[in-house]
């Protein structure tokens, strides 16, 4: 498995992934027009041509937003959202970013795991942020 950045010719996939894993997913045009922010670092982890997973960063100053995190079911507990998240932090230090926060299903106690794994912790609460079902998003932050 290798990490590299995120290409205008992986979107395909990305959506597949997209599409197969959130309840309102991202368009492939959403993807596009983020990947060509001057604002946002997008990051895939690859194997023999296939994308496993990516992760996406919003930067805002000293700080970034974890806007998207997924893997390709198929590629589950195979530790691509733990390489996701180590390249992240990677960059966000190269990127002189001091703190890093994402938004989280209360449900998606895997997740909430992995991201504690990586040094976040919970600082509140959005009531109903998701629709589809609706759901609490737990805040998470990083650093700082």
């Amino acid at each position: 498995m290798m990490v590299r950045l995120m290409r205008e010719e992986d979107i395909p996939q990305i959506e597949e992934i997209e599409q197969s894993t959130f309840s309102q997913p991202w368009s492939a045009h959403g993807f596009l027009t983020a990947l060509r922010n001057e604002n946002t670092i997008y990051i895939i982890v690859e194997e023999n041509g296939e994308i496993l997973g990516y992760l996406g960063l919003w930067k805002s100053l000293e700080e970034a937003d974890i806007t998207n995190v997924a893997v390709k079911e198929a590629a589950r507990r195979r530790g691509v959202a733990d390489l996701l998240l180590q390249e992240a932090k990677k960059l966000a230090c190269e990127c002189k970013i001091t703190a890093l926060t994402l938004e989280v299903r209360a449900s998606n106690v895997a997740a909430i795991h992995l991201y504690k794994k990586h040094g976040f912790h919970s600082v509140g609460v959005r009531p109903n942020f998701y629709e589809k079902p609706r759901e609490d998003a737990i805040i998470m932050w990083a650093g700082k």
